[in-house]
């Protein structure tokens, strides 16, 4: 089962970068981003590729140019998700073959990511949108149109989301922080993956 979950590794190094994702992917959450502003991000994400990239997407968060995007498509990484709707991104995102996820929060965002090929549309900061906010803009978007909540939203606001149509989440600190193990980042997915199903069955 792909469950509709991306995991957020903000400030994760690279010495434990493998052993965190192992934790994730064992737990079932097997989309993984690590943000460009954590410390040394494309040296974990090819070690997370190269040990885990036969059994997860793994990718980067916070991309902010086309020259980050070539970079990541150079170690072989899957997925670019950004903080914006950067046309420029998202085109040089789908030109190397990887998962285009723009942050959006209106209208005119959501469009124009659509328009520019993003294969899924990140609502952040999700809980400044709300549920209300959400299910206005979601009335407009095309029915196949993949929507996340991040930013606020945890295993709580699952049921809630879902019944408005959400696709899926994105989780930071509900799965890591800097500092947590491997063994705590596995109870915690297990937490999230077991709320999760509750909220999709």
């Amino acid at each position: 089962m792909t469950r509709e979950i991306i995991a957020i590794l903000r400030g994760v190094q690279p010495h434990e970068a493998v052993s965190i994702t192992e934790a994730l992917t064992g737990a079932g959450i097997t989309r993984i981003e690590v943000p460009l502003n954590s410390p040394d991000p494309y040296d974990s994400i090819a070690r997370m590729i190269s040990h885990l990239g036969d059994r997860a997407v793994i990718g980067a968060g916070t991309v902010l140019d086309a020259d980050a995007v070539a970079r990541l498509a150079g170690i072989g990484a899957q997925m670019v998700v950004s903080p914006d709707a950067n046309p420029e991104v998202i085109a040089a995102t789908k030109a190397h073959r990887m998962a285009s996820y723009p942050g959006v929060f209106t209208a005119t965002e959501c469009f124009t990511a659509l328009r520019h090929g993003a294969d899924g549309l990140k609502f952040f900061p999700a809980f400044k949108l709300g549920l209300d906010g959400f299910k206005a803009l979601s009335a407009v978007l095309p029915g196949a149109a993949a929507t996340y909540a991040v930013g606020g939203v945890g295993p709580d606001d699952f049921k809630d989301w879902r019944a408005a149509g959400i696709t899926g989440f994105g989780l930071g600190s509900n799965l890591y922080k800097p500092g947590y193990d491997a063994a705590r980042v596995a109870d915690l997915a297990a937490e999230v993956v077991a709320a999760y199903d509750a909220a999709l069955f």
